[in-house]
């Protein structure tokens, strides 16, 4: 016999019994109605919610409702259950898909971190072998450091030197120079005295004029170009470097930048276009010498060679080591692979501070001009100073080599270019310029034919007769860079009016 609620007809959840009537309720249905009229709903007299008492039943079965009785009534609800365990079914198994997922993720993170410590712990290994072999070889190819009053060389006159941060001249990096100098000096024989065929006569370069100008390269806040190269391989590419701090590549046909390099603290004073590869050096007075990737447009390299202001910067002819000279009176040697310093060295006695530095084409010997007027000639494999030139009254502002590798062109703040001859060891020409005539860029071009003087104005000079065959004027600053096309069909020049401007017929 199951309780029936006297208010709703249906079997209560929570039965309970009125005393004042012996009627049976659903405890939620009366407690409402006694909320509201407080007599009990049978019989209208008074009742409390206290005076209800409990009926202790099991949980009791609600009866069918009358719909489902009937078969199709019962298929459906046997459908819904059906349904519904399908359903909690399917979501199950979304649930163990997405968990292996997250498994299989996971094991694959840990594989993947288990083969990179794999192959770091392996490249440990490998650099610290590669460590121990080289401290040996470093013993026997570079001096030990030496105490600063105790000399590690002796250069021209017995000058000592002082060798610093030897650590890789290797016998396989000096084999590597003297190899690439043995190709370039029978090349050179090769050619003769010669002159290139596409060459332009000097009648033809007298008619040069200008044909471009271009002042948006770089800020106009921070005017002035102060370097300027152009690519070997593509001469339409030119590089410069200004005031601004920034490295600029402008295309000389499409007429428009190709990327603007963003790094240098100070301003860029020296700027090079490597000759086979997409990349460009500068150096700066920030005491760093960036290596730069062209078409990422990003710095690939810092080389931290010196302590003071970076003033002269120079590519090896193998194309993988940098030649740079310092305020803080050392030139280095660097690999600009690795960054690496491979050898500093310093003229102790001299105690000056060098101007700028430039390779011999053949990369063994090389030139320094330093600020007390000197230029010094040395040898790479040796680190020595094989050779002084003095005859300079002021700062040595530039140096060039001939391609010929017997002239050697010197300008400083005497307004004079000295020509010196390598094989002779002394000055054969010198070139007076006008009075307070500033130098600050000397180039020959890539036959040896033509010098040009770059400073209060540009001035090419050919070869041998030394007689002015071209004079430009057009720069209402100082030209600070000049540079000649492939066989000289034409020639670049930039200078602190902001301007890059190009000449030829």
């Amino acid at each position: 016999m199951s309780l029936v609620c006297a208010i709703c007809n249906e079997v209560p959840e929570h039965p309970c019994i009125s005393p004042v009537s012996n009627h049976v309720f659903e405890r939620r249905l009366i407690e409402k109605y006694i909320a509201e009229n407080g007599t009990d709903p049978m019989n209208g007299q008074p009742l409390s919610e206290e005076q209800l008492v409990d009926i202790k039943v099991t949980h009791p079965i609600r009866p069918k409702a009358p719909s489902a009785t009937s078969i199709p009534a019962i298929l459906k609800s046997l459908q819904d259950e059906w349904d519904a365990v399908m359903l909690h079914s399917f979501t199950l198994r979304q649930q163990l898909q997405t968990t292996r997922q997250e498994l299989s993720h996971a094991l694959y993170q840990h594989d993947a971190a288990c083969r990179v410590i794999a192959r770091l712990n392996k490249e440990v290994t490998a650099a610290r072998e590669a460590l121990a072999t080289l401290k040996p070889q470093a013993g026997l190819v570079a001096p030990q450091a030496v105490p600063a009053s105790q000399p590690a060389a002796a250069g021209a006159g017995g000058e000592p030197m002082e060798i610093s941060e030897q650590v890789g001249m290797t016998p396989e990096i000096i084999q590597k120079l003297q190899d690439k100098a043995t190709i370039l000096t029978t090349e050179r024989k090769k050619r003769g005295k010669t002159v290139p065929e596409e060459l332009v006569r000097a009648e033809d370069l007298s008619k040069y004029r200008q044909v471009a100008s271009h002042a948006g390269l770089h800020s106009a806040s921070v005017p002035g170009i102060l370097s300027l190269d152009v690519c070997p391989s593509d001469t339409n590419k030119v590089l410069t470097g200004g005031a601004d701090k920034n490295v600029v590549v402008f295309d000389k046909n499409e007429e428009q930048i190709v990327a603007t390099l963003k790094g240098h603290a100070k301003k860029v004073t020296s700027v090079i276009y490597h000759p086979s590869q997409s990349v460009v050096f500068s150096a700066s007075p920030d005491a760093t010498i960036r290596v730069w990737s062209v078409t990422g447009g990003n710095c690939v390299q810092v080389v931290r060679a010196h302590e003071a202001s970076v003033t002269g910067l120079s590519l090896h002819a193998t194309g993988d080591y940098l030649l740079s000279s310092s305020e803080d009176q050392y030139w280095a040697f660097s690999d600009i692979q690795t960054g690496r310093v491979l050898t500093k060295v310093t003229d102790e006695s001299a105690g000056c501070a060098l101007t700028c530095a430039q390779f011999h084409p053949d990369g063994l010997i090389f030139g320094t001009g330093t600020a007390d007027s000197q230029i010094k000639i040395w040898d790479l494999k040796e680190r020595t100073n094989v050779a002084n030139f003095p005859g300079h009254s002021g700062p040595v502002t530039s140096i060039a080599f001939s391609e010929n590798g017997y002239y050697l062109a010197t300008g400083a703040q005497d307004s004079s270019v000295k020509l010196w001859d390598l094989r002779k060891l002394k000055n054969f020409k010198t070139i007076t310029l006008d009075n307070n005539y500033e130098v600050k860029s000397l180039v020959f071009d890539q036959s040896g034919t033509y010098l040009a003087v770059g400073g209060s104005d540009i001035r090419v000079y050919i070869c041998k007769q030394w007689s002015e065959v071209l004079n430009f004027t057009d720069h209402t600053g100082l030209v600070t860079g000049v540079a000649f096309g492939e066989n000289a069909k034409f020639l670049t020049s930039a200078g602190m009016d902001r301007s890059l401007r190009f000449y030829s017929l």
